[in-house]
């Protein structure tokens, strides 16, 4: 899985680096044996954009961008619009994206986490619960997708910044930026995330792959 994500990524148009953070010796021995170039990090960060920031500190990229290593169908287009979103506007410390959700079952599920933007696309609140609340019904969900691309200053000024009651009731990393004032600009998309956190989504993404392999044997 993570060999399928560590490729995937290297297809992005503006990605011209790529380095796989761990704290875990059995993935840093996976990820060298397929090749990849991989760096220990403390056991002790609170998220993964702490991860990310201490690798970035001995880096000199000037945006730096925070993929999920359990999602093996991500898409390189979606790195690549994400990576523009930030771009786009100097202003902009952090940029991430979301998708519209399609299956009325996300709404209410607490392991999709929804987005809410203003009219400028950025983010005014993440949340497990379903937002906005549809009282008249006919309301746009969306789903936000766990990536992220940063401006290196703010990334490394991260982890100094509070955790907040909102991020420590969510357990939302993207609520510190939020709680302490930062924007994060959200790009829409059609990538359908699927991050494999249990057993079952491992079942669902291998019956995905079972099409592609067959068509190329």
């Amino acid at each position: 899985m993570l060999q399928h994500v560590y490729e995937r990524a290297s297809q992005a148009r503006y990605v011209h680096k790529l380095i796989i953070a761990t704290d875990d010796r059995r993935i840093f021995d996976a990820a060298r044996a397929f090749g990849a170039q991989v760096k220990m990090t403390r056991p002790d960060h609170l998220s993964g954009t702490d991860r990310v920031a201490e690798v970035a500190s001995a880096e000199q990229a000037q945006v730096v961008v925070n993929i999920q290593g359990d999602e093996p169908l991500l898409d390189p287009a979606a790195i690549d619009a994400a990576v523009l979103a930030l771009t786009s506007d100097p202003d902009v410390p952090m940029a991430t994206l979301s998708k519209r959700i399609e299956h009325p079952g996300e709404i209410g599920d607490s392991n999709v986490v929804k987005v809410v933007t203003n009219r400028s696309g950025d983010a005014i609140y993440f949340s497990r619960c379903p937002i906005p609340y549809a009282r008249d019904g006919g309301a746009a969900h969306y789903k936000h997708i766990g990536l992220y691309v940063y401006r290196r200053d703010f990334l490394l000024a991260y982890p100094t910044l509070p955790v907040g009651p909102l991020e420590q009731a969510e357990r939302l990393e993207q609520l510190r930026a939020l709680e302490n004032g930062y924007r994060i600009r959200v790009a829409e998309t059609d990538y359908e995330s699927v991050g494999v956190d249990t057993p079952a989504d491992l079942e669902q993404v291998n019956a995905l792959f079972e099409p592609s392999l067959a068509r190329t044997e």
